[in-house]
């Protein structure tokens, strides 16, 4: 014991395995050591007290957040990893398919279509924590891959699914012990949030509350559907293709009229200056689907391409519903206070865009490439 009241004599010591000197210490803050040499050992970085800590906070979030949802009768239901190319926002990663030599798998940027599917199925209140990764460069507080606590519910509105949300994440953030600025959460619209705080995220605590780990959360609501993309001259989206419009721009949308000037139905959590959650109440209809891409310029054939199979499914009658993502990370970077996303992943990317421990990624064999029928030029 620190006191000294109790000492322990130490009669025989078996040596169970034998240790290196490691690169750093291990027995204070890493913070300050190397990035590349953090990663490349890991495995020994993770033995820190703050690490450690960190990685367990997470752990005890999700199970928060799990915990919740089982007692709002949620169904937790995995969706696939190899699935198809989707127009959501990001470049994708691709994996070559051995069986059929020339196409490929897409790894889901997020499971956005097969939860809508899962809504046009029939389980009303679905969630799980789901991987989804983003072939885009890595930054501070953005990787290559991430989780999310992933919740789609049917027969909803957007204040319904608010609701819900917001009291996951105060039951998950009060049971953990930590302080809530504001409950209910602020709603702010877009256009207000610009004209405030100049940006979609903002942090509403005074210093003495970011001293302390305060918890400022809002709600970001009447975001523009659409902007032009100055590269190509077309339209495109500013959250996600599959959201609907608000009521009264709808007639708009059908028609392609009033683009600039189209609202959504999305809705963004934002916490000490970072986006912790995004969401939308989802088009449920195929002509309002069907309408977002003709304004983003898609042809007929184009559109049956990228998701005639969505609806299809919407022909046989999908429910009103909407959902929202909740970022892993993002949350514990605003739970633990730390500025960088791989204090509180167990093994991140490095900034250069590489595993960490393993060096990845790597060439393939010849003979690997050749059963893909792949020919790598140089």
């Amino acid at each position: 014991m620190l006191t000294g009241k109790v000492e322990v004599a130490v009669k025989n010591v078996t040596i169970l395995n034998p240790s290196n000197t490691p690169p750093f210490p291990i027995d204070q803050d890493s913070i300050k050591v190397d990035e590349h040499l953090r990663l490349k050992y890991r495995y020994l970085d993770l033995r820190t007290e703050r690490m450690q800590k960190n990685i367990r906070l997470r752990s005890a979030w999700v199970q928060a957040c799990r915990e919740f949802l089982f007692e709002q009768k949620f169904v937790e239901i995995e969706t696939p990893l190899l699935t198809k190319a989707t127009p959501e926002g990001s470049r994708d990663f691709v994996v070559p398919s051995r069986l059929q030599p020339g196409n490929f798998f897409a790894l889901p940027q997020s499971p956005q279509q097969y939860k809508q599917l899962l809504m046009t199925a029939g389980f009303e209140r679905y969630f799980q924590t789901s991987r989804a990764l983003r072939d885009e460069d890595p930054r501070a507080d953005r990787g290559f891959e991430h989780t999310q606590v992933d919740i789609e519910m049917s027969f909803v509105e957007r204040e319904d699914v608010m609701q819900t949300v917001e009291a996951m994440v105060i039951q998950a953030a009060e049971k953990l012990g930590f302080t809530l600025k504001e409950k209910p959460f602020p709603r702010i619209s877009y256009k207000d949030a610009m004209k405030k705080y100049g940006a979609d995220k903002f942090d509403l605590r005074a210093p003495e509350e970011k001293e302390t780990g305060v918890l400022a959360y809002a709600w970001v609501i009447d975001f523009p559907f659409f902007e032009m993309d100055v590269k190509t001259g077309h339209w495109t989206f500013t959250h996600n293709p599959f959201s609907q419009p608000l009521p009264e721009f709808r007639e708009d949308h059908l028609a392609g009229r009033n683009i600039e000037n189209i609202l959504t139905s999305q809705y963004d959590l934002v916490c000490n200056g970072y986006e912790s959650g995004g969401g939308s109440i989802r088009a449920h209809e195929a002509e309002v689907l069907k309408a977002t891409y003709k304004i983003m310029g898609y042809s007929e054939e184009e559109i049956q391409n990228s998701i005639g199979h969505m609806l299809e499914a919407f022909s046989f009658g999908a429910p009103p519903h909407g959902g929202i993502g909740l970022g892993v990370e993002r949350n514990l970077m605003n739970l633990t206070g730390e500025s960088a996303l791989r204090e509180v992943v167990a093994f991140p990317m490095t900034s250069s865009g590489n595993t960490s421990v393993m060096n990845a990624p790597s060439p393939l064999d010849a003979q690997t490439l050749q059963e893909l029928k792949l020919q790598i030029k140089k």
